[in-house]
């Protein structure tokens, strides 16, 4: 049977390669799925929509954080839904670690549970890629006087009250350095969930560079330097 009280959201750009796929996957385990459409130039939107998830459509992209805080705001419209889970689209994320964290967050009473594969496992993870994921995570845990093992990880999953409270301002990949900071601040009850993350071809080429994290981090002080 499956799951009905929790929502899938999926921010989506240029992925008309996999998100078929991915929706098919997701779709075994959990009922109500939303896919954000940020402002795809290919048929991202016409894939999507061929499955039974709700689509919506930026006119123009935003970036993963501005997709993130527009499926939470449709996906809390969903009177049903106690739990909301977000998912990337590239087919890297496993719908059943989703289900698992779910179990966990539930079990453990958490408002929040993060993915991180590095209490779990990854597969073609290459290492240049593992050396910027630990140095970014280490710099967002000194910047947010945190405590994650991988502050990066897109899968993640809350309760309605971080969904109403969260308010994500950072519309690009900065965003996951914010809501490691609002966990914190905003007092959240969390904890870390080991995940499998699978590396393929079309995953690594859509990642992030060397150059656009250096530029994350960068903003991130900024960020800091304009609160003071």
């Amino acid at each position: 049977m499956k799951i009905t009280d929790t929502v899938i959201i999926i921010p989506a750009h240029n992925e008309e390669q996999v998100i078929a796929q991915t929706l098919k996957d997701v779709s075994k385990y959990f009922e109500n799925i939303v896919v954000v459409n940020d402002g795809s130039r290919d048929n991202t939107e016409k894939e999507a929509r061929k499955s039974n998830a709700h689509v919506l459509t930026h006119a123009f992209a935003l970036g993963q954080g501005g997709a993130i805080q527009t499926g939470i705001e449709f996906a809390l419209t969903f009177k049903e839904a106690n739990y909301f889970v977000t998912l990337d689209a590239d087919g890297q994320h496993l719908p059943t670690d989703a289900v698992k964290m779910r179990e966990q967050l539930i079990k453990n009473d958490d408002d929040i549970v993060t993915g991180s594969r590095f209490l779990g496992s990854t597969v073609n993870m290459p290492k240049a890629k593992k050396m910027l994921l630990k140095a970014a995570t280490w710099f967002s845990n000194k910047t947010s006087n945190s405590k994650f093992t991988d502050a990066h990880n897109g899968l993640r999953i809350f309760n309605r009250h971080v969904a109403q409270t969260l308010n994500i301002q950072e519309n690009s990949y900065q965003h996951a350095s914010e809501i490691s900071e609002k966990i914190i601040t905003n007092k959240y009850k969390y904890s870390e969930a080991p995940v499998t993350i699978v590396y393929t071809d079309y995953s690594i080429g859509k990642g992030q560079s060397m150059l656009n994290a250096i530029n994350i981090g960068f903003d991130v002080l900024l960020r800091k330097v304009v609160k003071k």
